[in-house]
């Protein structure tokens, strides 16, 4: 039998913390990263679902394309269309202004 190596994934907050230092990619992140945050969060709650992204299209009626520009942050979200996503993941949507 094979041994399989094991590859530890990148931690998205280091990750994260180390690309805040350059004032550029700050000045991009404070426009669209609350976006990217959430598409980062939405596409680890499909794979934990096992689910692809043709699947997850089919449950909120729209194309797998649609889902890898969510997934990608290139895409803004509606209220009602995160709401879609969150049914098909079986999941809660939560919003709160802090």
């Amino acid at each position: 039998m094979k041994k399989i190596n094991k590859v530890k994934l990148p931690d998205f907050d280091e990750i994260l913390a180390e690309e805040l230092k350059d004032q550029k990619f700050k000045k991009y992140y404070n426009e669209y990263g609350k976006q990217l945050e959430l598409a980062y969060k939405i596409l680890q709650m499909r794979k934990a679902k096992k689910m692809s992204q043709s699947e997850l299209a089919k449950k909120i009626g729209t194309t797998q394309g649609n889902v890898a520009r969510l997934e990608g942050g290139q895409q803004n979200f509606t209220i009602n269309f995160l709401d879609k996503v969150a049914v098909a993941l079986d999941a809660k949507l939560e919003i709160k202004f802090v």
